[in-house]
Order: structure tokens, then C-alpha cells, then sequence
């Protein structure tokens, strides 16, 4: 049976975003707010808040160093991409950008920040030298992510740009995003094949790289995350997505409470998780998919008034069995 559990002292406003360290044998946890703190808890079976910093500033994105198990970057409302040193407790500002940082990945290879911002460009910064670069994008970022050496950008206007990072000059390849209304979420998918990315109009689409017509012959959209209303249907966001590192299936995350997980290949749902009380802001899961960290913030009922209260507030941490996830084999 799945272990479920919640972490103590959330923050008090809307939570941005999770992402577990990659570094630790422990499941450790780096969770985001717009109250603007970052909170490092231990999201193991006896779990606790590690530590967390007020930042000053409403945080939107986060990531982990990839080299270095006390360091980790956040991004806001504030424009800077800012590195705190968790041990030292002290804080260093490694770029900046004309409009709120939306999204924030780190090349796991060389270290470099990558930020995205509503100021219609992507920023490199390597954190050691100083040395940045800035390159132009044709929209606002909405949502990044980074598989390897492959960065995939959502923007505004339907765009969606892949980039090789060792080369940002120009994106590799330029497309129109197959679904319809804003980009919630992009994520890669572990093998380097492709990505899957949600919108605000319960929708979900999953693309691949390869440019050949047998390639884009298999990429699709569906729909998700609503519910019956009448003669017609509930739609909610898709606010976030999360691949297993191990199966290669996928988790979705809805305004509407619901976590799903979801084999892309032979296009089904594997799993529906029990609806919670708020509505799902981020997702993730640990390097070794053993722990999947819930987000929740704001109510998930339509046309509620209250949309930052104390009881939908909350992370939730469930601890997933080996086959969790796992996609059967295909025939």
C-alpha cells in the first residue's frame, strides 16, 4: 500500500514550486512560495523542515545545483536569478532580467543557469565566472525544461523553441505547440526523445524531437484532467508534469485536485491518485522513484473565493511502491 504523507510548516502563501536534491540518499526537498521563502525539508518518512530562507521577494522557480549538495538557484517576481548557499546561509546574485523569472533549469553537465523570462528572453549564467549570455526569444517563457544537452521552451503566441545549449544562438528547431491555449508545463522526456507539455485548457500533448514524417506521425494531444458539468465539462489547468526516472511514464498535476499518471507510449492512463483539497500547483520525483512531492495551493472548486487558504495549502509526499508507474511492456 502507498505511504502518503505531509510536510510540516508549509509557507504561507501559494506554492511555486518542488524539486527534490539530487544529491542526497535522503529524499530532500526544495519547496518555493509567492510568500517569497525557500524551504528545504527532509521529505523522508520522519519528515521535517530543514531550513528556510526569506528571500524578500515572491519566488516563482527553483533548481539544484547539479555539482554542488548545498547550493540551489531561485528566480521571482524580483528579475534576479539569485544562488543560495544553504550551509553558509548566505546568497549571491548571478543574473538578472528586465521582467519576472518564470522559469529556471540548470545544465547538468557545465552548471550554467538557464533562466526564462516574460521579458521575451532566455539568460545564461555560469555562476563561477559571472559571464552571461542573453538571447531573444519569440514570446514570453511560460515554462522550460532540460534533457541533456536539449533545452525545450514554451512561449507565448503558440511557440515552442528547442535549443542545443552548448550553442544558443539559434533554436534547433521552432514549432507551434499542438495544443491550443497557454503552456502551463513543458518536461522532457528521460530518454531524449521528445516532451510532453500542458495548457490551461485541460489538455496535454506529447511531441518527439525527430524531425521525419514517421516521427511527428506519432505525436498527439488528449484530453484530461476535467469533469462532467451538465451537458458539458469542467476544465481545469494542467499545472504540472513530472516523468518517473525509471518507467518513463508521466504524472500530470490539475487545478481540479488530481494527480494522474499517465504511459504516453501506449497512450493510457495507468493511475488516478485520490482527489486533494486544493488545487495542484507543482509536482516532482526523486532521482531514484521512490517519493513523488504534490504541491497544493488555492482552492480546486470553480469560482471559489477563497483561493489561498490554510487547508488547501499543503505538500504532499507519497512514497511510491517499485511498480508504481511502471509501463507494461509493448507487444
Amino acid at each position: 500500500m502507498t505511504h502518503q504523507y505531509e510536510l510540516p510548516v508549509t509557507p504561507r502563501d501559494v506554492i511555486s514550486s518542488v524539486r527534490f536534491s539530487p544529491h542526497s540518499d535522503d529524499p530532500v526537498l526544495l519547496a518555493t512560495s509567492w510568500d517569497g521563502t525557500l524551504s528545504v525539508y527532509n521529505a523522508g518518512s520522519s519528515p521535517r523542515l530543514l531550513s528556510r530562507v526569506d528571500s524578500g521577494s515572491p519566488l516563482l522557480c527553483s533548481a539544484w545545483s547539479p555539482h554542488n549538495a548545498n547550493m540551489v538557484f531561485v528566480a521571482g517576481l524580483e528579475r534576479q536569478v539569485r544562488a543560495y548557499d544553504l550551509e553558509a546561509r548566505s546568497s549571491l546574485n548571478v543574473g538578472g532580467h528586465d521582467e519576472p523569472v518564470s522559469a529556471l533549469v540548470v545544465h547538468s553537465m557545465s552548471g550554467t543557469v538557464v533562466s526564462g523570462s516574460w521579458d521575451r528572453t532566455i539568460r545564461t549564467h555560469d555562476p563561477r565566472s559571472g559571464v552571461s549570455g542573453t538571447f531573444e526569444t519569440p514570446g514570453k517563457v511560460f515554462a522550460m525544461d532540460m534533457q541533456g544537452d536539449i533545452l525545450v521552451a514554451a512561449l507565448s503566441g503558440r511557440a515552442i523553441c528547442v535549443y542545443d545549449v552548448r550553442n544558443m544562438g539559434t533554436p534547433v528547431q521552432r514549432r507551434e505547440s499542438s495544443l491550443k491555449y497557454m503552456t502551463r508545463a513543458v518536461k522532457c522526456m528521460p530518454d531524449g526523445t521528445g516532451f510532453t507539455s500542458s495548457s490551461v485548457e485541460g489538455r496535454i500533448a506529447v511531441e518527439f524531437f525527430d524531425p521525419s514524417a514517421a516521427a511527428q506521425a506519432k505525436k498527439y494531444a488528449f484530453k484530461c484532467h476535467r469533469a462532467p458539468h451538465g451537458d458539458t465539462d469542467l476544465v481545469y489547468p494542467v499545472n504540472a508534469l513530472a516523468f518517473h526516472p525509471r518507467h518513463g511514464s508521466f504524472i500530470s498535476g490539475g487545478a481540479d485536485g488530481l494527480v494522474c499518471f499517465w504511459d504516453h507510449k501506449s497512450r493510457k492512463r495507468l493511475k488516478q491518485y485520490p482527489k486533494l483539497a486544493g488545487a495542484v500547483q507543482d509536482v516532482d520525483i526523486s532521482a531514484d522513484g521512490s517519493r513523488l512531492a504534490i504541491a497544493c495551493s488555492g482552492s480546486a472548486a470553480v469560482g471559489a473565493a477563497e483561493t489561498n487558504d490554510s487547508e488547501s495549502r499543503r505538500i504532499v509526499v507519497r512514497a511510491l511502491a517499485p511498480e508504481e508507474g511502471r509501463v507494461k511492456a509493448q507487444a
